[in-house]
């Protein structure tokens, strides 16, 4: 993956922001913390919202969205006068990003069995009843390669398409 000099970090959710700031805060992404426009992790969803507060500050270079979100279905459908400055990329994590704890427990098989949502599942079957809180992620984990090692296996089990990417594609 190919980013330009400027990179909007767009975080579709609490659980998804503490992932990447974790990955961040320990140098494990393609891009750091300096790359991103205003230095932090973005939580606008629409695109028209984020025109208007970002890009309406004269960037000349083109621009990276990094979209982090479990949806397939948010569009995020820029502006004529902005498409042509902007590469929009969709970093699926789907179905959610509680994947990352069901992976890391080795609990995927059994997960599969469930027929459960993978936030239920870990609640009730892995009793992490705070699973989707920054403090329970930090603390489990605070041993980055879990989280690193976790996230690879996602990929290697999730179906990607064509025009999305992984957390794992993020990693350097």
């Amino acid at each position: 993956m190919e980013l330009t000099k400027y990179v909007a970090c767009i975080c579709e959710g609490a659980s998804e922001k503490t992932v990447i700031e974790l990955l961040l805060d320990n140098d494990k992404l393609i891009f750091t913390y300096d790359d991103l426009l205003e230095g932090e992790l973005l939580r606008c969803r629409g695109a028209q919202a984020f025109e208007k507060q970002h890009l309406r500050k004269g960037f000349t270079d083109k621009i990276t969205v990094l979209r982090i979100l479990d949806s397939r279905r948010e569009n995020f459908k820029l502006s004529k006068a902005y498409a042509h400055k902007i590469d929009v990329v969709n970093v699926i994590t789907a179905p959610e990003i509680e994947m990352l704890v069901i992976f890391s427990e080795g609990k995927y098989n059994e997960y599969k069995k469930s027929g459960k949502k993978p936030s239920i599942y870990c609640k009730e079957d892995l009793k992490f009843g705070d699973v989707k809180s920054a403090k329970f992620l930090r603390e489990y984990f605070k041993d980055i390669n879990r989280l690193v090692n976790a996230v690879n296996e996602y990929k290697r089990v999730s179906k990607v398409r064509a025009d999305e990417y992984a957390l794992a594609d993020l990693i350097k």
